[in-house]
C-alpha cells in the first residue's frame, strides 16, 4: 500500500510540472500575440509599453487587447478562435450571462442567486 502512495506521489507532482510548462506556454504565446498585435498596429514603442505595464505593473489589458487583434490580424486566426485565445475565462463567464438572459426573459427575472459563505449564521 505504501508503494501506491509514493506512486501517487509522484505522480501528481508531474502533473503539476506539466501543468505550469503548459501555463508557462500559454501566457508566452499571449505575450508575443499581443505584443505582435500592438507592434502591427501602433508601432514598436507602444508594443515596448504594453509589455513593460503588464509585466512591472501588472496591467495586463493592453497586452490582451493585442493579443486578440495578434491572433487575428498577425496570425490569421478566426475572430472567436482569437477572442478564446486571448480571454479564456469567458468560456466559463458566457454561459452564466445567457443563462441569466434567458431567465429574465422568460420569467422576468433573473434569478441571480448570491454566494453564501461558509460559515453563514442562521
Amino acid at each position: 500500500m505504501a508503494l501506491l502512495g509514493y506512486h501517487f506521489r509522484h505522480m501528481k507532482l508531474a502533473i503539476g510540472i506539466l501543468a505550469l510548462a503548459a501555463f508557462l506556454v500559454f501566457a508566452s504565446a499571449q505575450i508575443a500575440a499581443g505584443y505582435a498585435g500592438i507592434e502591427h498596429g501602433i508601432g514598436p514603442v507602444w508594443a515596448l509599453a504594453a509589455l513593460f505595464a503588464a509585466v512591472f505593473l501588472r496591467f495586463t489589458l493592453p497586452i490582451t487587447v493585442g493579443a486578440f487583434f495578434g491572433a487575428m490580424t498577425v496570425w490569421g486566426w478566426h475572430w472567436a478562435a482569437a477572442l478564446i485565445f486571448a480571454v479564456p475565462g469567458l468560456v466559463f463567464v458566457f454561459p452564466g450571462v445567457i443563462a441569466g438572459i434567458f431567465s429574465l426573459a422568460t420569467t422576468g427575472t433573473a434569478k441571480l442567486t448570491r454566494a453564501t459563505p461558509i460559515c453563514a449564521e442562521h
